[in-house]
């Protein structure tokens, strides 16, 4: 990644962002067997940004990640409405340092993205043979990790198997983000300890 854009705290908010987005359209997916396609593009597309030049173009500027970065701005006003969100987070940040460390894992899910990325460029992110193929690859890879992360939803969509594909595919795009977050200097401190300077970044990023 092109250092010459880099801003700590402004960059990691947005990986951040990305994150909690992705994490939102998960359980709207599993309550409704229905995504928010103006949110969830920008996340499925990060999974196939691997030679970005910097953060924002990830996921295609910061108007990508703007309902992540308003979700992270009501956590940490402690005006969140989804008590499941922090919960699923925490999660995939902690796969997260399970699947870094695991290199044989990384290489695989690295060849499984760019084995669709074509199919991705030219048919769009959210193409039923992308989500598949992404979903397949989530399930005989990170699913594998412990901890699992646990999506509770709607019984009726969580039965079919198109619904699962996409939640899978968008955790994989969670996973992007998360990644990213902790390749930034992310770390779950900065939650902690942090919290006056990420919300300043957020707000910064939508405008004050």
């Amino acid at each position: 990644m092109n250092q010459t854009r880099f801003n700590p705290m402004s960059d990691r908010v947005l990986a951040l962002a990305g994150l909690v987005q992705a994490l939102a359209q998960v359980r709207r997916i599993a309550d409704t067997g229905q995504a928010e396609s103006a949110a969830v593009n920008p996340v499925l597309e990060s999974i196939f940004q691997v030679d970005a030049a910097s953060t924002e173009e990830v996921y295609g500027g910061v108007r990508g990640v703007r309902p992540g970065l308003v979700l992270l701005r009501d956590y940490f006003e402690s005006r969140s409405a989804d008590e499941q969100l922090p919960r699923l987070a925490l999660a995939v940040m902690q796969l997260e340092r399970r699947f870094v460390r695991d290199g044989d894992m990384v290489e695989r899910v690295h060849a499984g993205i760019l084995a669709q990325s074509d199919t991705a460029r030219t048919e769009g992110s959210t193409h039923p043979d992308v989500l598949a193929a992404l979903g397949r690859l989530y399930s005989e890879t990170l699913s594998h990790l412990r901890p699992r992360v646990l999506v509770q939803g709607n019984p009726h969509y969580l039965g079919q198997p198109q619904v699962v594909a996409e939640v899978r595919a968008v955790l994989l795009g969670a996973m992007r983000s998360a990644v990213l977050w902790r390749q930034l200097g992310g770390s779950l401190w900065d939650l902690v300890l942090r919290r006056a300077q990420l919300l300043a970044a957020v707000r910064a990023h939508l405008g004050g």
